[in-house]
């Protein structure tokens, strides 16, 4: 079970904003397990605080723009996509203006700072948003879909699509979230010269320039017009040398696909905003932040709606834990042995698998005409999967004894009964203290949730 991250400690960066122009500085710093991505507007008298959530967003014009309460912060993206890609959970941003600064139009600065101060390890275990099965969001009007997939681990692919002699048709793939420092974060955002004025017009790109973004020629204008638009928008591109059709940067591309990884960045930083790392394939096709906003949502309902995942089962896998070395932890037996296999462990995470069987010495007296297991049996065989959690901690297990102590919040969901297996699934809540462990259970048939509950148990040597 792999555990939440945080960064060793903070930095920070200043540069101008895209849309506002104004001088923006902003600070990242650590972050409490199971805190998420929060943003602070310190130059608000009350420093208000946004939590980075895909329900939050309100704007996609041009950038992904979130808001609480009145209060908004845009241009979150580039930054975003980095935490993710560095498999940051908990982050704590300050900043002084109501969007983020474009710095050069990437994701290379964020990267290259977080590299510098590092990563930290936290005890809280990662909450995966494991994709089950497939899921689609498409805007019939545009043509952008995206798709997500399951997969062991996040990927993306990007295919961008524009009417242009430019730019036409590009993709760009991330398999691995390891490829993003070197292969992805240092793509710049983009933008046609013949879509400028009324992108100012519109009171945006105030801070726009060739420094920041790449700048496609990309259908004919007179000289007088692209004078004007220097001028006007004080723009200082080199309208006089522009002979051709292209790209007018001073600095070349980083790559041919440039503009398609930057998208990837887009779409990556846009799926930051479901609050959990992903375990699936994305695939988009002409995606935008609106389109990409769509899919964030539609997991962020799946995810309210299915509060825990189940774990992964598979049968054929070897258990870590069979019944003979769950004997050796814990002294229960025939008829009150309720955990049969353990299929994953960690210091603060076990899995537990119990097959129930219409033999089950119970089901006769509850009930003999429908079959149903007891649902203290059922918080039974999680608190013994706990034992097992906690003495697995300990060295010598076998001379101590876990004593319960407190079992709160018990929920149950669902019966069980014959042909059922049941997954338990157990966490701890904190660490060990005195002997006194606290832990959250929950287990599942399939993928449905059916019982839930809080324990606390006392770790005691035997005499």
């Amino acid at each position: 079970m792999l555990k939440q991250n945080t960064l060793a400690k903070s930095f920070s960066l200043q540069g101008k904003g895209l849309h506002t122009g104004l001088d923006i500085h902003i600070t990242f710093h650590p972050a409490p397990d199971n805190h998420g991505y929060r943003i602070k507007r310190i130059d608000l008298e009350e420093q208000p605080v946004i939590e980075a959530l895909a329900e939050n967003v309100v704007n996609t014009q041009r950038g992904t723009i979130i808001s609480k309460n009145g209060v908004q912060v845009s241009t979150i993206e580039h930054a975003m996509a980095t935490l993710y890609a560095f498999e940051i959970d908990n982050c704590l941003i300050e900043v002084d203006a109501p969007e983020f600064p474009i710095l050069d139009g990437s994701s290379r600065f964020y990267a290259e700072e977080i590299q510098k101060v590092g990563i930290v390890e936290q005890f809280a275990p990662k909450d995966f948003y494991i994709v089950k099965h497939k899921m689609e969001v498409k805007d019939e009007e545009t043509g952008s879909s995206l798709i997500i997939l399951p997969d062991d681990k996040l990927s993306i692919n990007v295919l961008i699509s524009f009417s242009s002699p430019v730019l036409s048709n590009q993709f760009a793939t991330m398999n691995d979230l390891s490829e993003f420092p070197t292969e992805i974060a240092s793509s710049r955002t983009f933008v046609f010269v013949r879509e400028v004025e009324a992108l100012f017009n519109n009171d945006l790109i105030k801070g726009g320039d060739l420094d920041n973004a790449i700048v496609i020629y990309d259908q004919e204008m007179p000289q007088e017009a692209l004078k004007h638009l220097s001028e006007t928008l004080n723009i200082p591109f080199p309208y006089q040398d522009i002979k051709s059709l292209g790209y007018i940067n001073d600095k070349p591309l980083m790559y041919d696909n440039e503009p398609a990884r930057h998208k990837l960045i887009d779409v990556l930083g846009d799926m930051a905003l479901i609050g959990k790392p992903i375990r699936g394939r994305i695939i988009a096709t002409r995606p935008g932040h609106k389109i990409n906003n769509k899919l964030a949502r539609a997991i962020r309902k799946d995810i309210k709606m299915n509060d825990v995942q189940a774990p992964g089962y598979d049968p054929s896998i070897p258990p870590v834990m069979d019944v003979n070395r769950i004997k050796e932890l814990l002294p229960h037996r025939y008829p009150f042995l309720l955990v049969d296999k353990i299929i994953a462990v960690e210091d603060n995470y076990i899995v537990g698998i119990k097959n129930i069987s219409v033999n089950e010495p119970f089901f006769p007296g509850h009930f003999p005409q429908e079959p149903v297991m007891p649902g203290v049996l059922q918080v039974e065989a999680m608190a013994q999967t706990a034992g097992l959690l906690v003495l697995n901690a300990v060295d010598e297990p076998e001379r101590y004894s876990t004593y319960f102590m407190k079992i709160d919040q018990v929920k149950f969901r669902q019966k069980v009964v014959p042909g059922d297996t049941l997954i338990l699934r157990v966490e701890m809540i904190s660490p060990i203290r005195r002997g006194i462990a606290t832990m959250k259970g929950h287990v599942f048939v399939g993928e449905k949730l059916v019982t839930e509950a809080e324990f606390m148990a006392q770790i005691i040597k035997n005499k």
